[in-house]
């Protein structure tokens, strides 16, 4: 970490799962938590199946996000374009919208070789 006191977290996900990585109470970097996503059920109506995946993602970033608690940066990183979501979800809510966040992509990897990964 560049300070003590910023507070930077690191968060590898894909659309089902992601893991958070930062500072703990005890001033170690760490895993903080890990989130899953199960995803929407079967839907015979394409339109409701559209809607239920939007709220159920709305769902998984707000949970990721409670897990960063007043965080100054935060670097995401994972498949696909969710980390590019995530990010946008961050700049449209009041509460992390001047938050500096950055991403790429990166396949998925072991708690160590993450911890490594994000070594602010």
């Amino acid at each position: 970490m560049k300070a003590k006191n910023e507070k930077n977290f690191g968060v590898w996900m894909d659309t089902r799962s992601a893991v958070i990585v930062g500072v703990d109470d005890e001033g170690t970097f760490s895993v903080l938590g890990q989130i899953d996503n199960s995803g929407p059920e079967g839907n015979s109506n394409e339109n409701a199946a559209n809607n239920h995946e939007m709220a159920l993602t709305q769902k998984f970033f707000k949970e990721i996000a409670a897990q960063m608690t007043n965080p100054e940066r935060v670097h995401i990183t994972g498949t696909g374009q969710i980390q590019e979501q995530f990010a946008s979800y961050l700049a449209g809510s009041a509460q992390y919208k001047n938050v500096e966040t950055s991403h790429s992509t990166s396949n998925k990897m072991g708690n160590e070789a993450l911890l490594s990964y994000f070594e602010f």
